[in-house]
């Protein structure tokens, strides 16, 4: 078995437990938090020295897929499919690190989008190194696969710095947006203002 066949079956794994299939768009929506618990709440499926890919626990079920390497993070929910074997990865160009509070969207009580806040440690133009006044914020909504479809991705993006009612809004994309956002086909965009220190998104999906 090779590295890539181990990871993949090790994440497969760690994404099937059983939970109810994925209400109709019609059912009531609300919101619970969780944290990513990297230390007590994460099981290593790969590591080098530059990161690695963690599985994490999530909530009722649908998990977490966390991966770091070269200071920049990207973050999967739900069952993220066979396709994950691609190595894909959403995240941005800049140096940049993602908050440990991630909020659900539920409908019906079955998670089909979160919202969690990105860094993006934008550099200073007169040193080039990143300084807190260049500091980002960015509210990425995610699509949360389901089980049997694996169907995870980024949805669309917010910037938290230049949207007074930021977390309205990116509750209103994940509302309207995520379930019939196909990933790897659809691309995510800027909703709202975009301020000069929202970053530029990176995506790859080599299959």
């Amino acid at each position: 078995m090779t590295a890539r066949d181990l990871f993949l079956s090790c994440a497969l794994m760690a994404f099937t437990l059983d939970v109810p299939l994925p209400a109709h768009a019609g059912g009531a929506v609300d919101s619970i938090y969780t944290r990513i618990e990297f230390d007590t709440g994460c099981i290593a499926l790969l590591t080098d020295e530059v990161g690695g890919t963690f599985s994490c626990s999530g909530h009722a079920g649908y998990g977490i897929l966390f991966s770091e390497g070269d200071l920049r993070q990207t973050v999967f929910f739900g069952y993220v499919g066979d396709w994950y074997a691609g190595n894909a990865w959403e995240s941005f160009g800049a140096f940049n690190q993602a908050n440990d509070t991630v909020e659900w969207r539920l409908r019906d009580g079955v998670p089909f989008a979160t919202i969690l806040r990105w860094y993006i440690e934008n550099p200073n133009p007169d040193t080039g190194a990143p300084d807190e006044a260049h500091r980002g914020q960015v509210l990425v909504v995610s699509k949360v696969g389901q089980p049997g479809i694996g169907d995870a991705c980024v949805v669309g993006y917010v910037d938290a710095l230049a949207n007074p009612q930021a977390n309205d809004l990116a509750r209103q994309v994940a509302d309207t947006m995520a379930d019939g956002f196909a990933c790897r086909i659809d691309e995510p965009a800027y909703h709202g203002v975009r301020g000069p220190l929202s970053g530029d998104p990176t995506r790859v999906f080599s299959k």
